[in-house]
């Protein structure tokens, strides 16, 4: 059944009343009742902040929903770096800001969070940041309902009706803020999304920059220092200047997101999903206890990654000039090798050894143990994110 033009465009449709959900009175996540043929609209909202716990539960709800079904699924994670399923992160990230103690990163209380997760998800697109000032959305709907702005526009949708009125969805399908300035107008993304398509349903999840408290953060943990010296297969994320809409009660977002979707499918009370119930979830549902193994493995985060080229100079095949190299490397230092699903292929250069070949990049806990020179090892394990135990 096609839906009302009115709901194919939010924009030219009435404003309706917000739709208000009154957290302690919904129903808690129910495995089972995902799948049933009956449940044609479904809300879930999550309270958990594990980023592979709930992308593991994002994938089960891809998976099992009814193929003729609509999913909104909300959820905030703890800081982590996030990169698509198509992404090197050797590229994306600067690995050594990652772990404990490396970033200052904080939740909303001003309460340090520890360190910064690595996360890869099972969609494409770029490399996102999120903390608890973010929330993501995620739309699973039949592939004929699928549409990569009709989502986005719910979204901007509701952030007007909090007065966020500067919001839009841009040519690239991303959420945007614009601001007026006394000689133009700036333009700052608030929302990246990403979609993954199967034959028979379709996702599209997003972020929502609300108030999260380690923007100044964003730039350094993605601006990697190994990636002017690498040539990598793949998607390479399109950096964009970025703010926080200024949103302070996330709870606010959610139900107002709740709402525009209720106007586009169907008011539906949202199930939430406690972290108890999130953890009682991993215990008892073999499909989310996989998918959430898989994501935090070693071999899915690294050994996914398209096969790429690390070359201190210029070659035929990637002519960009390079960097300068630290002066306490040895003259006419040169060095080379290949990569293939995190696995070095093919060492070339006089500087690197034939040893490395076959060895898993992601591995390696010290480069110092790899190589003739203490200089050399220490540079390696500043771009590859390693930090030095002495």
């Amino acid at each position: 059944m096609s839906l009302p033009r009115r709901l194919l465009n939010p924009s030219s449709r009435p404003r309706i009343r917000p739709y208000y959900i009154s957290l302690s009175s919904r129903r808690l996540f129910n495995a089972e009742a995902v799948s049933h043929p009956a449940n044609r609209v479904q809300v879930y909202i999550s309270r958990a902040t594990d980023p592979y716990l709930n992308l593991s539960i994002e994938h089960f709800l891809l998976q099992k929903s009814p193929p003729e079904s609509v999913v909104l699924f909300l959820y905030a994670n703890r800081p982590c770096i996030v990169v698509g399923r198509n992404q090197n992160p050797w590229v994306e990230v600067n690995l050594g800001l990652l772990g404990p103690g490396r970033s200052n990163v904080v939740d909303e209380n001003g309460n340090n969070e520890g360190s910064v997760l690595l996360v890869r998800r099972r969609s494409g697109g770029g490399t996102v940041f999120h903390d608890s000032g973010n929330v993501n959305y995620s739309v699973i709907c039949p592939p004929a309902s699928f549409d990569r702005n009709k989502h986005a526009d719910m979204v901007v949708q509701a952030l007007r009706s909090l007065g966020v009125s500067g919001s839009r969805v841009n040519e690239r399908h991303d959420i945007v803020l614009d601001i007026p300035g006394p000689k133009q107008t700036q333009t700052f993304k608030i929302s990246g999304s990403a979609y993954k398509l199967t034959r028979l349903r379709s996702l599209h999840h997003g972020t929502c920059l609300l108030q999260s408290p380690n923007l100044p953060l964003v730039g350094p943990l993605l601006r990697s220092p190994a990636a002017p010296l690498i040539k990598a297969r793949g998607v390479e994320s399109v950096r964009s200047p970025i703010r926080n809409v200024g949103i302070q009660d996330t709870a606010a977002f959610e139900e107002a997101v709740v709402a525009e979707f209720g106007a586009m499918y169907g008011d539906v009370d949202p199930e939430m999903i406690s972290v108890s119930d999130a953890e009682e979830a991993l215990d008892n549902v073999p499909a989310i206890a996989k998918g959430y193994a898989e994501l935090k493995s070693l071999d899915w985060i690294y050994a996914q990654t398209p096969q790429f080229t690390f070359s201190t100079h210029p070659t035929d095949d990637d002519p960009r000039p390079r960097p300068p190299l630290p002066d306490d490397l040895p003259p006419d230092f040169r060095a080379a090798m290949t990569v293939r699903h995190g696995q070095i292929i093919e060492v070339s250069g006089q500087d690197l050894p034939a040893s490395l070949e076959s060895a898993y990049l992601h591995r390696i806990t010290d480069w110092r143990s790899k190589v003739d020179s203490e200089p050399v090892g220490r540079w390696l394990n500043n771009l590859f994110g390693i930090i030095d135990k002495s």
